[in-house]
């Protein structure tokens, strides 16, 4: 029954995260995002893509310093951020751009905000791809190498926001130093001390803000290897 319910809010939180495009979409559509829609729309989609990056890698602050246990979501927080900077990107290249690949790749090569943004994108794929329970398990240690990249894409755009404004603005100067003080934080957080890994995969629960470990078996050598996930926490089946 919680795990149905847990599901249900995960779902919640999908619809939930895909009406600002929705609305954004409605306003350009009925005349609502000013003078150049389309510029209006390609904004709105690439700062939610920024929002939604910032609140996934919340969670563990949230978790450490609040007691505040938002593990559940954090792979729904992270997907909705690829989606957005994926729209973002799209209406850049069909709308903006009209398809003309050529342009697109000139501005990629010669516009520096262009080209980070684009890198953040690209480093956004593999997560996306690989946001799944079979991924994890096959992938094992690598996963949290390979997840450690949300940082660098973070990093990557809120510098694409900065550089793309032709004038200094404070906006996104705050995205940018939010951004900087989670990387900050963690860099600098303390080590917290793991409970027993569990043999063979997903630890029996999450909660009280402990970290946790799952663990790969080698078929070789049947030597358990304990794994320390990214943030303490390797996402269960079921969970966002």
């Amino acid at each position: 029954m919680a795990k149905r319910h847990g599901s249900a809010l995960v779902w919640t939180l999908y619809g939930l995260g895909l009406l600002p495009a929705l609305w954004s979409f409605y306003l350009g559509s009925t005349g609502g995002l000013g003078a150049d829609p389309v510029k209006a729309f390609e904004h709105a989609l690439g700062l939610w893509a920024l929002r939604f990056l910032i609140l996934t890698l919340m969670v563990s602050p949230l978790r450490d310093l609040f007691s505040v246990n938002l593990l559940r979501y954090r792979r729904a927080l992270g997907l909705l951020a690829f989606y957005y900077a994926a729209m973002h990107f799209s209406v850049y290249m069909i709308l903006d751009q009209a398809l003309d690949l050529n342009a697109v790749v000139a501005d990629i090569v010669k516009r520096p905000f262009i080209t980070i943004g684009m890198a953040s994108l690209v480093l956004l794929v593999p997560l996306a791809v690989t946001s799944n329970s079979w991924s994890i398990r096959r992938l094992g240690r690598n996963w949290v190498t390979l997840h450690r990249l949300v940082y660098l894409a973070a990093a990557g755009g809120a510098i694409h926001f900065i550089l793309s404004k032709k004038s200094w603005q404070a906006e996104p100067v705050i995205y940018a130093a939010i951004i900087a003080g989670l990387l900050l934080w963690r860099a600098v957080r303390p080590r917290r001390r793991s409970p027993s890994p569990l043999r063979g995969g997903w630890p029996e629960g999450s909660g009280g803000g402990g970290d946790v470990c799952a663990t790969v078996v080698s078929k070789s050598t049947n030597v358990t290897t304990p794994i320390r996930p990214l943030h303490g926490h390797l996402p269960r089946k079921g969970e966002g």
